[in-house]
């Protein structure tokens, strides 16, 4: 009777029944979450570095400006009423390409 009781209670499978559920969370997390994160921060690092005086930005606080001078960490913004100096990493990526992006061509 106990002899029947210990086999019921030991477990069947090894402990890899558990692992592979683990590790293809963690690839899905990987592919999904974290991968297109470090490609959205590269593809920023790189814009910024490539931005120049005259360009047309906007920044994360939604102020349209155009740059007018660049230091190693700041930018100097010209907007309507004056001169606003911002952080680089506050520039919004996606709205400053479009704002600098060339016109379409019109077809004719």
């Amino acid at each position: 009777m106990i002899a029947t009781i210990l086999l019921q209670a030991a477990p069947a499978s090894g402990g890899y029944g558990m692992l592979i559920p683990m590790v293809l969370i963690i690839v899905v997390f990987y592919f999904f979450m974290i991968r297109p994160q470090v490609k959205k921060q590269k593809d920023q690092k790189k814009y910024v570095e490539e931005l120049k005086k005259g360009d047309r930005v906007v920044t994360t606080a939604g102020i349209h400006g155009k740059i007018i001078d660049i230091n190693d960490t700041t930018f100097l913004v010209e907007v309507d009423n004056g001169k606003i100096r911002f952080d680089k990493s506050a520039i919004a990526l996606d709205a400053s390409k479009a704002l600098n992006a060339p016109a379409a061509p019109v077809k004719s």
